[in-house]
């Protein structure tokens, strides 16, 4: 047995240069922003329960806003009580029998 080699190497495809991955720049978080109010006017619906759940929307003025949400969802559950009992059947007042 010969054990040649031949003088030329298969041609083996070549890779393209990239250049390396770079790590993204992670910033160091931001300060939390603090309380501004928005100052919007909230007009009366006529619907005393309504409205107060709507004067509720203040609280969050003074709040920053990761505390916005517990208002929101008081509000929101508040709402959503004050829709369901307009559609809740009238309770009738109790029977008099007069004969």
């Amino acid at each position: 047995m010969t054990d040649e080699v031949s003088g030329s190497l298969p041609d083996v495809p070549q890779e393209p240069e990239t250049e390396p991955v770079k790590e993204p720049v992670t910033e160091p978080a931001a300060e939390p922003a603090g309380t501004a109010p928005l100052g919007l006017v909230r007009t009366p619906t006529g619907h005393p329960g309504v409205d107060a759940h709507l004067e509720r929307l203040a609280d969050a003025d003074h709040l920053a806003a990761d505390g916005h949400v517990e208002v929101y969802e008081d509000v929101h559950r508040g709402l959503r009580e004050a829709l369901d009992a307009l559609d809740a059947q009238p309770v009738p007042g109790p029977y008099e029998n007069r004969s």
